[in-house]
């Protein structure tokens, strides 16, 4: 039972095949990906580079403080 259970699901994953061999483009519209590795549309992406590091730099506000680094008065006994 076991045995044919895997032999099912092996041969439905070869049956169905990798996305990656379907490399004809249907439609005729490009993706945001295959356009970007073209080279095409690339004068935003300077702009989109530094508002990212912007944002990135925004973050390092929002690390929470060591324990220690606060003053706390106490008596010395």
């Amino acid at each position: 039972m076991r045995t044919r259970m895997m032999l099912a699901v092996l041969f439905v994953t070869a049956a169905v095949g990798p996305a990656s061999a379907q490399e004809a483009q249907r439609g005729g519209v490009r993706t945001e990906t295959q356009s970007r590795l073209a080279g095409e549309n690339s004068g935003g992406d300077i702009l989109w580079n530094a508002l990212g590091l912007l944002g990135l730099l925004g973050l390092l506000g929002l690390r929470g403080e060591h324990a220690d680094d606060s003053y706390h008065p106490s008596s010395v006994e």
